[in-house]
């Protein structure tokens, strides 16, 4: 079954791909979404088997990689991990294909669009179920290479060309730390394979490594540079920026990358490896610190973005960072817990936001929303489900698995967990801000769009509707359906032997055993009751106030809405010295050096020979003659001085 879970969307990817224009739209959608929910229905009965049966296999399939005595087998590991993941990716991306047949209906190229969002979950279950390093890099790669494809699917829009281009470059940065971290493992354990490694783990604790004189703990610097692909996958600070522009794709891109698929490979990397990270505190430092630092900077901007697609991929950034928090301090299981119930709420937040726009003649900023509530009834009523599920309200999803993650922060009594659990909690204050101003500016008050896009307002078809009542169910369901076997008694039967690993390093076992205060305990949900409240204040009861505020700290607004200016420092520091570098090889090395004295010389000198030398051609027989009689004397006077010779 696992291996039907995993294949049968690349089966889907292959028939739209090259037979599209054979079987044609329709035959596309349904080859795409069929395989898709095949492999969703497999993926379920095989969280089912590792959860209550606890069976964990391997399966082989073939040799992946062999040189020498290095061998990489291209295996499915079939464990909790993965099982989890399996589950989340295919039933996210199956109501993701739904609703994309009934979005992308107007686009000429959907096949091929289908053939993509197929090709994009097989990667990523490549991915999650890989048994190696070098199958997971391919998986790796390959959800970056099809987010490329599918954030510039739109490719006549200069913008979205941008937008996918620097998504590539961004996270071939982070690639790059991560292809390091491969190395450095393979260095320290002579293999690429999970078993081989995590079963040497505890004997290189405290292996040292010398570099350029520098004697540094091994685990730790390979640790650091899995952590920086994890960065760049999971758009983490300073690797963060392609995240909000890949907006540019169409909306059920937006929901997989953002939901079940790319950005949380990085998260899924630092759970699978947790082995190392355990021996490796100091990585764990500092995932903790960068995981809160990210949450709280991206909720900042979050609040005081006016694209409804932007506000809510910076809530993804923002939930990312929390996902990070919970791994830095060991609470793995509260990381992919909070990664699972987050791929439902979030892809129903972009969805929904999509049958917004798709209601509002293709209009995204929510200045120019308002007063459609009751023209949109569904959608409005699963948007604010996923709002509820977002803040952490109970009993929706959110509740669960966010507050896991803050009492983890504060249960780990160290310096950076307290940072993590103050920043976690002021972010859920600011979530909840953000939100709650998106659902009461995009649905109530006076209606701000023109005459003509009023007129034009309607829900959506069912074929759009459906998948976000599905997701919706999810939401509202999924966190507490499951807490128990990430929380609850059932954890130890599902996490088995890990269990014991995470335990041993004690926070998330003390996060959830010892009595925690009542306070520390209400204290996420009191936050996000402010917050709900600050944003009905500012939005419905007191609109004056936003522009009022704004208007006292331009400076901060300002700071706020351009991003922190990390566009503006990188295009300073990166982007405007690449261009005058390559400009200056192209005038002055390629034009005036390798073209001057290359091709363009050598025809030069060609072409004057051509021109001196064709002057000797003047038609006139005794030029001819006198030429002959010449080369005559010449060959006479070299034979003569040869034989004196």
């Amino acid at each position: 079954m696992l291996t039907a879970a995993v294949f049968l969307p690349l089966l889907g990817a292959f028939i739209a791909g090259f037979f599209g224009r054979l079987i044609g739209v329709r035959g596309s959608q349904i080859f795409t979404c069929l395989f898709v929910g095949l492999a969703a229905l497999a993926g379920i009965y095989s969280f089912y088997d590792v959860a209550i049966a606890g069976h964990t296999q391997v399966v082989n399939i073939m040799t992946f990689l062999s040189s020498g005595t290095f061998e990489a087998q291209w295996a499915l590991r079939y464990d909790t991990l993965s099982a989890v993941m399996v589950m989340t990716v295919t039933c996210v991306s199956t109501l993701i294909h739904i609703y994309a047949c009934g979005y992308m209906s107007h686009d000429d190229s959907q096949p091929r669009f289908m053939a993509y969002l197929s090709l994009f979950t097989f990667a990523m279950l490549m991915l999650v179920t890989a048994d190696n390093l070098v199958q997971l890099f391919f998986g790796w790669e390959g959800v970056g290479l099809v987010s490329y494809l599918l954030i510039g699917f739109w490719f006549k829009k200069p913008s979205a060309c941008a937008a996918a281009i620097k998504a590539f470059i961004v996270n071939r940065v982070g690639d790059f730390g991560f292809l390091l971290g491969i190395f450095a493992v393979y260095y320290l354990f002579d293999a690429v394979s999970f078993d081989v490694i995590f079963g040497a783990a505890e004997g290189k604790a405290d292996a040292q490594v010398t570099f350029f004189g520098i004697h540094a703990h091994a685990l730790t610097i390979t640790c650091l540079l899995l952590f920086v692909g994890a960065m760049g996958k999971s758009a983490q600070l300073f690797l963060h920026t392609w995240l909000p522009d890949a907006m540019e794709g169409p909306t059920p891109v937006s929901a997989l990358i953002h939901a079940a698929t790319m950005v949380t490979a990085g998260v899924f990397l630092v759970a699978r490896m947790s082995p190392l990270f355990e021996y490796a505190p100091n990585a764990l430092a500092v995932v903790t610190f960068l995981g809160a630092t990210t949450a709280f900077f991206a909720a900042t901007v979050g609040s005081v973005q006016n694209d409804i697609k932007r506000i809510i991929a910076y809530s993804t950034c923002s939930q990312l960072g929390y996902m990070f928090v919970a791994c830095g301090v060991s609470a793995y299981q509260g990381g992919i817990f909070h990664l699972m119930t987050h791929a439902w709420f979030k892809a129903l937040l972009f969805l929904s936001a999509g049958s917004v726009i798709h209601a509002m003649s293709d209009e995204q900023d929510i200045r120019k929303m308002g007063g459609i509530w009751r023209m949109i009834p569904i959608t409005f009523a699963v948007m604010t489900i996923g709002t509820i599920a977002i803040t952490g309200i109970p009993p929706f999803s959110g509740y669960f698995s966010k507050d896991m993650i803050i009492e983890a922060a504060h249960a780990a009594h160290t310096g950076v967990g307290n940072y993590a659990y103050f920043m976690t909690i002021l972010v859920a204050l600011l979530t909840s801000f953000y939100s709650w101003r998106l659902i009461f500016i995009t649905f109530f008050g006076a209606p701000r769009a023109d005459h003509h896009t009023m007129e034009h307002i309607h829900e959506s078809p069912w074929i759009m509707l459906g998948p976000l009542v599905g997701l919706a169910l999810g939401a509202v369901f999924v966190g507490g359906a499951f807490s128990y076997l990430f929380i609850g008694e059932g954890r130890e039967h599902f996490w088995g032997e890990a269990i014991k690993v995470l335990e041993a390093h004690d926070s998330i076992h003390r996060a959830h055993t010892e009595h925690v205060p009542f306070l520390i305990q209400w204290l996420p949900l009191i936050v996000s009751l402010l917050g709900l409240g600050w944003a009905y204040l500012f939005y419905i009861r007191r609109p004056d106030l936003p522009g009022r505020l704004a208007g006292a700290f331009p400076g901060v607004y300002q700071f706020l809405l351009n991003k922190w200016y990390f566009d503006e420092l990188y295009n300073f520091l990166f982007v405007r010295p690449a261009f005058r570098l390559g400009r200056f090889l192209w005038k002055r090395g390629d034009t005036g050096v390798i073209d001057r004295f290359g091709p363009d010389g050598i025809s030069m000198v060609t072409g004057l020979f051509a021109g001196r030398l064709g002057r000797v051609q003047s038609g006139y027989l005794y030029h001819y003659a006198f030429a002959m009689i010449i080369g005559i004397a010449a060959i006479v006077s070299w034979f003569v001085l040869g034989r004196a010779g």
